[in-house]
């Protein structure tokens, strides 16, 4: 069916709540996508840094095929399964963490982590979540009302009661919200959809430090920066400064849906039988393909400590080429962000026209979040499209 009739049909059948680009992407080879007209692109997407092992891996293929052979996609977690457990294990040895709980998405991890912190805070009078201007967190309830930017809020009132907003890399604002009534902060080691915006190690040490003090957890949202997409295979491990809990997901499901939340320390044990659930957390066929890119991340985190310095300068180039139309390029690996002085959207639809797939984060900026296969000559010529359509632009 071409791009065209797909569109149609997508446009009578789904809701209105997204701005879909009129194109249907039909396979796709190690980072190359094409479409139902046969078009191909440059995916610097990766399914909003979903696909990290770019597309038809050899390895997922196996794994997977293996789970359909076996008969057995779904048990719930009545039982266990294996794929589950070895995930768990391995996510626990690569994060130096105690315990895992799985669900389906980033959003569901954030709920588990937000319960989690009310349920500790609760044995002391803590229910205070500390979050951040800037920020996101997921479309659920709790997740969207810890989603410090208030288009996300608008239309669904009221949100979550005891969630205040500091200011991000500020550690000054936090501290005047910081009392004995804290139970959490949660925050972004490097947010994303607020615009590609690394912490500075002093503001996360603060954090770590200001929460020890006031016995509050600290959570890191790593949905997007996790997995080995800022060169370590969790991004807290660029800062050496270790939260309480963890979430996870995007890329940890090697494309179905996937999410965790970890516990260290004292927030391992939070939860007991019937506190939380998700039925198909730690479905067999995604715990599968988990622990496929568990297996790779060490040796992929290496590299994209590389390739992202690569990528962050052929970026800051671009800045010194077009200071019209560029003001900074700023990320961390393969969590790279282009600052513009024009609308994100002409440059995405001038870059697809010309075969390259990029998003934006918040307002102003480019976003590159490639599959973490993605090669310096695959760089090369994703920047060299850019290029052209600044120029165009």
């Amino acid at each position: 069916m071409p791009n065209d009739e797909v569109v149609k049909l997508g446009k009578e059948s789904y809701m209105s709540n997204y701005s879909q680009f009129p194109i249907s992407i039909r396979s796709g080879k190690g980072i190359v996508l094409t479409d139902e007209d046969g078009k191909e692109y440059l995916d610097f997407v990766a399914g909003i840094a979903v696909n990290a092992l770019g597309y038809g891996d050899e390895d997922e293929k196996k794994a997977l095929l293996s789970v359909i052979e076996s008969g057995v996609l779904h048990t719930s977690n009545l039982y266990y399964n294996s794929h589950a457990v070895h995930a768990a294990a391995a996510l626990n040895k690569l994060a130096g963490s105690k315990e895992v709980f799985f669900c389906n998405s980033g959003a569901e991890a954030n709920e588990a982590a937000l319960k989690m912190a009310r349920k500790k805070g609760s044995e002391s009078g803590k229910s205070t979540i500390i979050s951040f201007a800037h920020s996101f967190h997921g479309r659920t309830y709790g997740a969207i009302t810890v989603t410090g930017q208030e288009k996300y809020h608008k239309g669904f009132a009221p949100m979550l009661p005891g969630v205040v907003y500091a200011e991000y890399n500020n550690l000054d604002s936090v501290k005047a919200l910081m009392d004995e009534r804290t139970a959490a902060i949660i925050v972004e080691p490097l947010q994303g959809e607020g615009g590609i915006i690394p912490a500075t190690h002093e503001f996360l040490s603060g954090l770590r430090s200001l929460c020890d003090s006031y016995g509050a957890l600290l959570i890191f949202d790593e949905v997007q920066c996790g997995m080995g997409r800022t060169g370590k295979p969790f991004c807290f491990q660029n800062y050496g400064i270790q939260p309480d809990i963890l979430t996870l997901a995007k890329a940890l499901g090697g494309g179905l849906p996937m999410g965790a939340a970890l516990a260290f320390g004292n927030a391992a044990g939070i939860f007991t039988p019937g506190d939380h659930a998700a039925t198909f957390g730690g479905n067999v066929a995604a715990s599968a393909l988990a622990e496929v890119v568990l297996s790779k991340l060490p040796k992929l985190s290496e590299e994209v400590s590389r390739k992202g310095e690569y990528l962050h300068g052929k970026l800051s180039a671009l800045v010194q080429k077009h200071p019209d139309k560029a003001v900074e390029a700023r990320g961390m690996g393969f969590m790279q962000g282009l600052d513009l002085k024009i609308p994100p959207l002409d440059v995405i639809a001038k870059c697809m026209e010309k075969g390259l797939l990029v998003c934006s984060a918040g307002y102003t900026v480019l976003r590159f979040v490639p599959p973490l296969i993605a090669t310096e000559e695959d760089i090369d010529k994703a920047i060299a499209i850019v290029d052209a359509s600044l120029s165009e632009l």
